[in-house]
C-alpha cells in the first residue's frame, strides 16, 4: 500500500473545544487566564496541538477532582517555574501521550478500492468513520490504524465480504471499549478513589508511573486471553469440521480403485 506518514495533527477552536468535551468559551477562557499557551498562528487562524487537547483534558479532570480554577493556576504556574516540573509534567505527559504508536497514513479513494478488491461505497465509507479508524481529508484518505486496515484487507482476501468486516469491526469495538471500561474502573476503584479529593501533589510520581504501565499490562492480559479464548473456540467450533474433512478424504481414498 502506497502511502506517506502524515504531520502531527491540529485543531481549530471548535475542534479542540469538541474532542476535549469543553466549550470554545471555556478554552478562551482558559487561554485568558494562562491555563493552556496561545495557539500556533496561520494567518488569522489558530491552530491548536494534542498538547493542548492534553492540558484541557487535565484541567477537566482536575476540576473533577475538587480543584478550583485558582488552584490549577497556582500549580501550573509552580509547574512553569520549575516547582516539582519532573513530577507534575510528567503526569501531564503520561496522559497525553498516545497509546497507539501507530503512523498515520495518507491514501487515495483508488487504493482503498485496490486493497480491498471492489468499490468501497459511500454507506461504508461512514460506518468505517464512525469507527474512527478512516476520515475523509479532501481527496485523500487518513488511515488511522494501518494495522486494522492490512487486517480487513486480509479478511477480504480470504473470502470474508467488506460488509461482513465492517460489521464485525462494528462489533468488536463495542466489546473492546467494555474491556478498556473495566481496566480504568479497576485503577479508579482501588486506586485513585482511595485517594481522596483533591489528589494528594505526593501522589503524583505513582499515578504517572501507573499510567505508563496500564497500557502494556492491560495488552498482556488480552492477549493472553484473547488466545486462549480463540484456541477454545477453535477446538469447540470447528472441530466438526475438521471430522468431516477427515471423513470425506477417506471416503474419497476408499472409492478409488485399489
Amino acid at each position: 500500500m502506497s502511502g506517506e506518514q502524515i504531520a502531527p495533527r491540529t485543531y481549530r477552536i471548535d475542534e479542540l473545544a469538541a474532542l476535549a468535551e469543553t466549550t470554545v468559551r471555556n478554552v478562551r477562557a482558559y487561554q485568558d487566564r494562562g491555563l493552556i499557551p496561545p495557539p500556533q498562528r496561520l494567518g488569522r487562524v489558530g491552530l491548536y496541538s494534542d498538547e493542548h487537547l492534553a492540558r484541557l483534558r487535565l484541567i477537566s479532570t482536575m476540576l473533577d477532582r475538587g480543584y478550583s480554577l485558582s488552584n490549577i493556576s497556582e500549580l501550573f504556574e509552580a509547574w512553569e517555574q520549575g516547582h516539582n516540573i519532573g513530577e507534575l509534567l510528567g503526569f501531564e505527559a503520561a496522559l497525553a501521550a498516545p497509546w497507539n504508536s501507530e503512523v498515520e497514513l495518507s491514501i487515495s479513494m483508488q487504493d482503498l478500492s485496490d486493497r480491498f478488491g471492489e468499490i468501497v461505497d459511500e454507506t461504508m465509507l461512514e460506518q468505517v468513520q464512525e469507527l474512527d479508524l478512516l476520515e475523509l481529508d479532501g481527496d485523500q484518505i487518513r488511515v488511522k490504524s494501518p494495522r486494522l486496515l492490512e487486517a480487513g484487507a486480509a479478511l477480504v482476501a480470504a473470502g470474508v465480504t467488506v460488509p461482513a468486516v465492517v460489521g464485525h469491526a462494528l462489533a468488536l469495538r463495542t466489546d473492546i471499549e467494555r474491556i478498556a471500561e473495566r481496566f480504568v474502573d479497576l485503577v479508579e476503584s482501588e486506586i485513585i478513589d482511595p485517594l481522596g479529593e483533591p489528589i494528594p501533589a505526593a501522589e503524583l510520581p505513582r499515578l504517572t508511573e501507573l499510567v505508563t504501565k496500564l497500557r502494556p499490562l492491560a495488552e498482556q492480559v488480552v492477549n493472553a486471553e484473547l488466545g486462549r479464548a480463540i484456541d477454545r473456540q477453535i477446538r469447540a467450533r470447528l472441530s466438526d469440521t475438521m471430522d468431516r474433512i477427515a471423513s470425506q478424504s477417506a471416503e474419497v481414498e476408499g472409492s478409488q480403485p485399489g
